[in-house]
Protein backbone atom coordinates (compact mmCIF):
# COMPACT_ATOMS: atom_id res chain seq x y z
CA UNK A 1 0.00 0.00 0.00
CA UNK A 2 2.33 2.44 0.73
CA UNK A 3 4.33 2.05 -2.50
CA UNK A 4 0.69 2.68 -4.09
CA UNK A 5 0.66 5.75 -2.19
CA UNK A 6 3.88 6.88 -2.96
CA UNK A 7 2.99 6.19 -6.72
CA UNK A 8 0.11 8.77 -5.87
CA UNK A 9 2.29 11.13 -3.70
CA UNK A 10 4.08 11.72 -6.89
CA UNK A 11 1.13 12.20 -9.20
CA UNK A 12 0.41 14.96 -6.43
CA UNK A 13 3.32 16.61 -6.30
CA UNK A 14 3.74 16.92 -9.83
CA UNK A 15 0.10 18.58 -10.01
CA UNK A 16 0.68 21.37 -7.16
CA UNK A 17 3.96 22.10 -8.89
CA UNK A 18 1.88 22.56 -12.23
CA UNK A 19 -0.73 24.89 -10.36
CA UNK A 20 1.51 26.41 -8.61
CA UNK A 21 3.11 27.62 -12.49
CA UNK A 22 -0.26 28.24 -13.43
CA UNK A 23 -1.11 30.65 -10.65
CA UNK A 24 1.28 32.98 -11.67
CA UNK A 25 -0.31 33.81 -14.69
CA UNK A 26 -3.45 34.22 -12.73
CA UNK A 27 -5.09 36.77 -10.73
CA UNK A 28 -4.36 36.73 -6.87
CA UNK A 29 -7.24 35.95 -5.94
CA UNK A 30 -7.52 32.45 -7.55
CA UNK A 31 -4.82 31.32 -5.34
CA UNK A 32 -7.19 32.63 -2.13
CA UNK A 33 -10.00 30.58 -3.88
CA UNK A 34 -7.63 27.34 -4.11
CA UNK A 35 -6.43 27.89 -0.54
CA UNK A 36 -9.91 28.11 0.36
CA UNK A 37 -11.05 24.37 -1.18
CA UNK A 38 -7.49 22.87 -0.74
CA UNK A 39 -8.95 20.44 1.97
CA UNK A 40 -12.30 19.46 -0.11
CA UNK A 41 -11.06 18.95 -3.71
CA UNK A 42 -7.90 16.95 -5.06
CA UNK A 43 -5.25 18.39 -6.36
CA UNK A 44 -6.59 17.02 -9.82
CA UNK A 45 -9.66 19.04 -9.71
CA UNK A 46 -7.89 22.58 -8.44
CA UNK A 47 -5.73 21.45 -11.40
CA UNK A 48 -8.24 21.48 -13.98
CA UNK A 49 -9.95 24.79 -12.29
CA UNK A 50 -6.73 26.63 -13.24
CA UNK A 51 -6.50 25.24 -16.92
CA UNK A 52 -10.17 26.58 -17.29
CA UNK A 53 -9.43 29.89 -15.11
CA UNK A 54 -6.10 30.73 -17.41
CA UNK A 55 -8.21 30.09 -20.44
CA UNK A 56 -11.28 32.38 -19.17
CA UNK A 57 -8.73 34.99 -18.24
CA UNK A 58 -6.37 35.22 -21.54
CA UNK A 59 -9.70 35.06 -23.66
CA UNK A 60 -10.27 38.81 -21.45
CA UNK A 61 -6.51 40.08 -22.08
CA UNK A 62 -5.82 38.93 -25.77
CA UNK A 63 -9.68 39.21 -27.05
CA UNK A 64 -11.26 41.97 -25.66
CA UNK A 65 -10.26 45.20 -25.96
CA UNK A 66 -11.33 46.29 -22.49
CA UNK A 67 -9.02 44.18 -20.43
CA UNK A 68 -5.96 44.52 -23.04
CA UNK A 69 -4.80 47.17 -20.64
CA UNK A 70 -2.78 44.51 -18.10
CA UNK A 71 -2.06 41.14 -17.66
CA UNK A 72 -4.08 38.55 -15.34
CA UNK A 73 -1.26 38.00 -13.15
CA UNK A 74 -1.20 41.23 -11.81
CA UNK A 75 -4.76 42.48 -11.45
CA UNK A 76 -5.94 43.73 -7.83
CA UNK A 77 -9.09 42.60 -6.47
CA UNK A 78 -11.56 45.54 -7.63
CA UNK A 79 -10.41 44.64 -11.31
CA UNK A 80 -12.59 41.64 -11.01
CA UNK A 81 -15.88 44.37 -10.53
CA UNK A 82 -15.27 45.17 -14.19
CA UNK A 83 -16.13 41.90 -15.76
CA UNK A 84 -19.78 41.92 -16.97
CA UNK A 85 -22.27 39.41 -18.17
CA UNK A 86 -21.51 39.91 -21.76
CA UNK A 87 -17.59 39.07 -21.07
CA UNK A 88 -19.34 35.41 -20.14
CA UNK A 89 -21.46 35.60 -22.77
CA UNK A 90 -17.95 35.84 -25.21
CA UNK A 91 -16.18 33.58 -23.79
CA UNK A 92 -18.92 30.79 -24.02
CA UNK A 93 -19.00 31.55 -27.72
CA UNK A 94 -15.58 31.44 -27.69
CA UNK A 95 -14.88 28.29 -26.31
CA UNK A 96 -16.77 26.60 -29.42
CA UNK A 97 -13.76 26.77 -31.27
CA UNK A 98 -10.53 28.81 -30.66
CA UNK A 99 -6.49 28.15 -30.79
CA UNK A 100 -4.46 26.91 -28.49
CA UNK A 101 -0.78 26.36 -28.19
CA UNK A 102 0.99 24.10 -27.17
CA UNK A 103 3.32 24.81 -24.37
CA UNK A 104 6.73 22.64 -25.29
CA UNK A 105 6.50 22.55 -28.99
CA UNK A 106 4.61 26.03 -29.44
CA UNK A 107 2.60 24.37 -32.12
CA UNK A 108 -1.15 25.48 -32.41
CA UNK A 109 -3.81 24.04 -33.04
CA UNK A 110 -7.54 24.58 -33.51
CA UNK A 111 -9.66 23.46 -30.25
CA UNK A 112 -13.19 22.94 -30.23
CA UNK A 113 -15.44 22.32 -26.99
CA UNK A 114 -19.19 20.84 -27.42
CA UNK A 115 -21.57 20.92 -24.76
CA UNK A 116 -19.89 18.86 -21.74
CA UNK A 117 -16.94 20.80 -22.36
CA UNK A 118 -18.05 23.99 -22.70
CA UNK A 119 -20.66 23.40 -19.12
CA UNK A 120 -17.54 22.10 -17.25
CA UNK A 121 -15.72 25.31 -17.92
CA UNK A 122 -18.37 28.01 -17.14
CA UNK A 123 -19.45 25.53 -14.16
CA UNK A 124 -15.49 26.63 -12.88
CA UNK A 125 -16.04 30.29 -13.23
CA UNK A 126 -19.64 29.76 -11.38
CA UNK A 127 -17.32 28.35 -8.27
CA UNK A 128 -14.70 31.03 -8.51
CA UNK A 129 -17.10 33.85 -8.28
CA UNK A 130 -19.26 32.69 -6.26
CA UNK A 131 -16.41 32.39 -3.58
CA UNK A 132 -15.82 36.19 -4.74
CA UNK A 133 -19.07 37.19 -3.99
CA UNK A 134 -19.57 35.29 -0.55
CA UNK A 135 -16.35 37.03 0.07
CA UNK A 136 -17.74 40.76 -0.40
CA UNK A 137 -14.87 41.14 -3.69
CA UNK A 138 -18.38 41.45 -6.29
CA UNK A 139 -21.55 42.51 -5.77
CA UNK A 140 -23.14 39.62 -7.16
CA UNK A 141 -21.94 36.22 -8.56
CA UNK A 142 -23.13 37.24 -12.67
CA UNK A 143 -21.32 34.04 -13.62
CA UNK A 144 -25.15 32.56 -12.32
CA UNK A 145 -26.54 34.50 -14.91
CA UNK A 146 -25.12 32.30 -18.21
CA UNK A 147 -27.32 29.24 -19.56
CA UNK A 148 -25.75 26.67 -19.84
CA UNK A 149 -25.43 25.01 -22.49
CA UNK A 150 -28.62 21.71 -22.28
CA UNK A 151 -26.40 18.18 -22.83
CA UNK A 152 -27.90 15.78 -25.41
CA UNK A 153 -27.62 12.09 -23.46
CA UNK A 154 -25.53 10.53 -25.65
CA UNK A 155 -25.79 6.47 -25.75
CA UNK A 156 -23.20 4.34 -24.38
CA UNK A 157 -20.44 3.33 -26.45
CA UNK A 158 -19.45 -0.44 -25.83
CA UNK A 159 -18.62 -3.25 -27.13
CA UNK A 160 -20.76 -6.05 -27.74
CA UNK A 161 -19.81 -9.92 -27.09
CA UNK A 162 -18.35 -10.70 -30.91
CA UNK A 163 -16.47 -7.50 -30.82
CA UNK A 164 -14.96 -8.27 -26.89
CA UNK A 165 -13.80 -11.61 -28.36
CA UNK A 166 -12.26 -9.94 -32.02
CA UNK A 167 -10.74 -7.70 -29.62
CA UNK A 168 -8.88 -10.44 -27.41
CA UNK A 169 -8.31 -12.31 -30.65
CA UNK A 170 -6.39 -10.25 -32.12
CA UNK A 171 -4.25 -10.01 -29.14
CA UNK A 172 -3.75 -13.83 -29.61
CA UNK A 173 -3.13 -13.97 -33.24
CA UNK A 174 -1.73 -10.70 -33.94
CA UNK A 175 -4.25 -10.64 -37.30
CA UNK A 176 -5.05 -7.82 -39.03
CA UNK A 177 -2.42 -6.00 -37.31
CA UNK A 178 0.61 -4.03 -38.91
CA UNK A 179 3.68 -5.54 -39.37
CA UNK A 180 5.39 -3.09 -36.17
CA UNK A 181 2.78 -3.56 -34.48
CA UNK A 182 2.87 -7.74 -34.76
CA UNK A 183 6.36 -7.13 -33.28
CA UNK A 184 5.83 -5.61 -30.69
CA UNK A 185 3.21 -7.72 -29.75
CA UNK A 186 5.97 -10.60 -29.27
CA UNK A 187 7.00 -8.75 -26.24
CA UNK A 188 3.65 -7.19 -25.06
CA UNK A 189 0.81 -9.82 -25.59
CA UNK A 190 0.72 -11.28 -22.31
CA UNK A 191 0.78 -7.75 -20.74
CA UNK A 192 -1.83 -6.47 -23.22
CA UNK A 193 -4.14 -9.35 -22.91
CA UNK A 194 -3.82 -8.96 -18.89
CA UNK A 195 -4.42 -5.48 -19.22
CA UNK A 196 -7.67 -5.35 -21.68
CA UNK A 197 -9.73 -8.67 -19.09
CA UNK A 198 -9.01 -6.34 -16.01
CA UNK A 199 -10.31 -3.35 -17.68
CA UNK A 200 -13.42 -5.79 -19.15
CA UNK A 201 -13.79 -7.37 -16.14
CA UNK A 202 -13.67 -5.23 -13.37
CA UNK A 203 -14.68 -2.02 -15.00
CA UNK A 204 -11.50 -0.47 -13.41
CA UNK A 205 -10.40 3.05 -14.47
CA UNK A 206 -7.19 3.91 -16.43
CA UNK A 207 -5.93 5.84 -13.98
CA UNK A 208 -6.67 3.16 -11.13
CA UNK A 209 -4.80 0.97 -13.38
CA UNK A 210 -1.47 2.01 -14.22
CA UNK A 211 -1.15 3.17 -10.77
CA UNK A 212 -2.03 -1.22 -9.78
CA UNK A 213 1.47 -2.32 -7.90
CA UNK A 214 2.30 -5.60 -7.83
CA UNK A 215 1.83 -5.82 -4.04
CA UNK A 216 -2.17 -4.97 -4.90
CA UNK A 217 -3.15 -7.69 -6.61
CA UNK A 218 -4.21 -11.19 -3.91
CA UNK A 219 -4.93 -14.55 -6.25
CA UNK A 220 -5.93 -16.35 -2.82
CA UNK A 221 -9.03 -14.19 -3.06
CA UNK A 222 -8.75 -13.19 -6.76
CA UNK A 223 -8.93 -9.32 -5.41
CA UNK A 224 -6.68 -6.43 -6.07
CA UNK A 225 -6.47 -2.96 -3.57
CA UNK A 226 -7.16 -0.13 -5.68
CA UNK A 227 -7.22 3.50 -5.19
CA UNK A 228 -9.99 5.71 -6.94
CA UNK A 229 -9.74 9.45 -7.89
CA UNK A 230 -10.75 10.84 -4.91
CA UNK A 231 -7.77 9.05 -3.32
CA UNK A 232 -9.76 6.17 -1.10
CA UNK A 233 -8.72 2.64 -1.44
CA UNK A 234 -11.52 -0.14 -1.87
CA UNK A 235 -11.10 -3.70 -3.19
CA UNK A 236 -12.20 -5.36 -6.23
CA UNK A 237 -12.22 -8.72 -7.45
CA UNK A 238 -12.19 -10.37 -10.26
CA UNK A 239 -13.30 -13.63 -12.32
CA UNK A 240 -10.41 -16.07 -13.22
CA UNK A 241 -10.04 -16.25 -16.17
CA UNK A 242 -8.63 -12.27 -15.37
CA UNK A 243 -6.16 -14.14 -12.30
CA UNK A 244 -4.86 -16.14 -15.16
CA UNK A 245 -4.19 -13.48 -17.37
CA UNK A 246 -2.35 -11.57 -14.66
CA UNK A 247 -0.17 -14.82 -13.11
CA UNK A 248 0.57 -14.93 -17.09
CA UNK A 249 2.01 -12.11 -17.51
CA UNK A 250 3.33 -11.69 -13.59
CA UNK A 251 5.51 -14.43 -15.09
CA UNK A 252 7.23 -12.40 -17.90
CA UNK A 253 6.73 -8.52 -15.48
CA UNK A 254 9.19 -10.87 -13.28
CA UNK A 255 12.06 -11.39 -15.49
CA UNK A 256 12.13 -7.72 -16.29
CA UNK A 257 14.36 -5.23 -14.57
CA UNK A 258 13.02 -1.93 -13.84
CA UNK A 259 13.94 1.52 -14.09
CA UNK A 260 14.60 3.23 -10.12
CA UNK A 261 11.42 4.02 -8.76
CA UNK A 262 9.35 1.51 -11.31
CA UNK A 263 9.89 -1.30 -9.18
CA UNK A 264 6.74 -1.78 -8.04
CA UNK A 265 4.62 -1.01 -11.01
CA UNK A 266 2.63 -3.86 -12.08
CA UNK A 267 2.13 -2.77 -15.60
CA UNK A 268 5.43 -1.44 -17.53
CA UNK A 269 6.05 0.49 -20.99
CA UNK A 270 9.03 -1.06 -23.60
CA UNK A 271 10.88 1.96 -21.63
CA UNK A 272 10.70 -0.16 -18.26
CA UNK A 273 9.10 2.36 -16.51
CA UNK A 274 5.42 2.53 -15.00
CA UNK A 275 3.16 2.90 -18.25
CA UNK A 276 1.77 6.17 -18.76
CA UNK A 277 -2.26 6.32 -19.16
CA UNK A 278 -1.76 8.11 -22.75
CA UNK A 279 0.13 4.64 -23.80
CA UNK A 280 -3.36 2.29 -22.46
CA UNK A 281 -5.37 4.58 -24.42
CA UNK A 282 -3.25 4.07 -27.80
CA UNK A 283 -2.77 0.63 -26.86
CA UNK A 284 -6.92 -0.27 -26.22
CA UNK A 285 -7.23 2.16 -29.36
CA UNK A 286 -5.34 -0.23 -31.60
CA UNK A 287 -6.86 -3.23 -30.73
CA UNK A 288 -10.49 -1.56 -31.08
CA UNK A 289 -9.84 -0.71 -34.51
CA UNK A 290 -9.22 -3.85 -35.81
CA UNK A 291 -12.24 -5.66 -33.43
CA UNK A 292 -14.93 -2.66 -33.82
CA UNK A 293 -13.33 -0.24 -36.74
CA UNK A 294 -16.91 1.02 -36.87
CA UNK A 295 -16.88 2.48 -33.50
CA UNK A 296 -14.41 5.28 -34.19
CA UNK A 297 -14.21 5.78 -30.00
CA UNK A 298 -13.20 2.86 -28.05
CA UNK A 299 -11.40 3.36 -24.96
CA UNK A 300 -10.54 2.32 -22.09
CA UNK A 301 -13.25 4.33 -20.36
CA UNK A 302 -15.67 2.33 -23.65
CA UNK A 303 -14.45 -0.67 -21.63
CA UNK A 304 -15.77 0.21 -18.66
CA UNK A 305 -18.61 1.31 -20.24
CA UNK A 306 -19.02 -2.28 -21.42
CA UNK A 307 -18.49 -3.75 -17.89
CA UNK A 308 -20.89 -2.06 -16.21
CA UNK A 309 -23.77 -2.89 -19.12
CA UNK A 310 -22.72 -6.19 -18.71
CA UNK A 311 -22.92 -6.19 -14.76
CA UNK A 312 -26.37 -4.75 -14.89
CA UNK A 313 -27.65 -6.48 -17.15
CA UNK A 314 -26.57 -9.49 -15.37
CA UNK A 315 -27.64 -7.94 -11.99
CA UNK A 316 -30.53 -5.58 -12.76
CA UNK A 317 -28.74 -4.07 -9.33
CA UNK A 318 -28.08 -0.23 -10.52
CA UNK A 319 -26.78 0.03 -6.66
CA UNK A 320 -24.07 -2.99 -6.80
CA UNK A 321 -23.06 -1.41 -10.99
CA UNK A 322 -22.24 1.98 -8.47
CA UNK A 323 -20.35 0.47 -5.63
CA UNK A 324 -17.98 -1.30 -8.28
CA UNK A 325 -18.05 1.42 -10.58
CA UNK A 326 -16.89 3.87 -7.62
CA UNK A 327 -19.56 5.82 -8.09
CA UNK A 328 -19.55 7.80 -5.20
CA UNK A 329 -23.56 9.04 -6.37
CA UNK A 330 -25.91 6.19 -7.92
CA UNK A 331 -27.96 9.11 -9.88
CA UNK A 332 -24.12 8.80 -11.96
CA UNK A 333 -24.62 5.52 -12.80
CA UNK A 334 -28.50 5.64 -13.47
CA UNK A 335 -27.94 8.17 -15.95
CA UNK A 336 -25.51 6.37 -18.33
CA UNK A 337 -27.75 3.18 -17.82
CA UNK A 338 -31.06 5.18 -18.08
CA UNK A 339 -31.58 3.23 -21.81
CA UNK A 340 -30.79 0.19 -20.34
CA UNK A 341 -33.68 -0.08 -17.95
CA UNK A 342 -36.21 1.61 -21.05
CA UNK A 343 -35.11 -1.49 -22.61
CA UNK A 344 -36.29 -3.69 -19.67
CA UNK A 345 -39.59 -1.99 -19.09
CA UNK A 346 -40.10 -2.20 -23.17
CA UNK A 347 -39.52 -6.34 -23.04
CA UNK A 348 -42.07 -6.16 -19.86
CA UNK A 349 -44.43 -5.07 -22.32
CA UNK A 350 -44.06 -7.69 -24.35
CA UNK A 351 -44.27 -10.58 -21.71
CA UNK A 352 -47.69 -9.99 -20.40
CA UNK A 353 -50.76 -12.32 -22.17
CA UNK A 354 -53.94 -10.38 -22.97
CA UNK A 355 -57.05 -12.35 -23.99
CA UNK A 356 -57.96 -12.36 -27.55
CA UNK A 357 -60.15 -9.61 -28.56
CA UNK A 358 -62.60 -9.29 -31.46
CA UNK A 359 -60.43 -8.26 -34.84
CA UNK A 360 -61.49 -4.59 -36.32
CA UNK A 361 -62.92 -6.39 -39.43
CA UNK A 362 -65.12 -8.37 -37.76
CA UNK A 363 -66.38 -5.90 -36.17
CA UNK A 364 -67.20 -3.81 -39.44
CA UNK A 365 -68.77 -6.92 -40.52
CA UNK A 366 -71.20 -7.12 -37.96
CA UNK A 367 -71.57 -3.38 -38.06
CA UNK A 368 -72.80 -4.21 -41.45
CA UNK A 369 -74.59 -6.72 -40.92
CA UNK A 370 -76.23 -5.02 -38.41
CA UNK A 371 -77.56 -2.15 -41.20
CA UNK A 372 -78.37 -4.70 -43.79
CA UNK A 373 -80.86 -5.88 -41.16
CA UNK A 374 -82.21 -2.53 -40.45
Amino acid sequence: MADNMDYRAKLDAQRMEKLRQLQRDLPPLCTDFFRSIAFTTSTLTRLAYAYDFRLFFQYLYKENPVFSDKEPGIWEDSDFKRIKKRDFVGFQDYLTQYFNTDEESGVSQMVRNHELGIMRKLSSLRSLFDYLFQNGYIDGNIAELITLPKIHDKPILRLDADEMQRMLDTVSSGDGLTERQQKLLETNRSRDMAMLLLFLGTGIRVSECVGLNIGDIDFENNAFLVTRKGGDQTILYFPQQVADALQEYLQHRNQIVPLDGHEDALFLSLQKRRITQRAVQNLVKKYAMVAAPLKKRISPHKLRSTFGTNLYQATGDIYLVADVLGHSDVNTTRRHYAAMTDERKRKAATKVLLPESESADNRKTDDERAQSDD
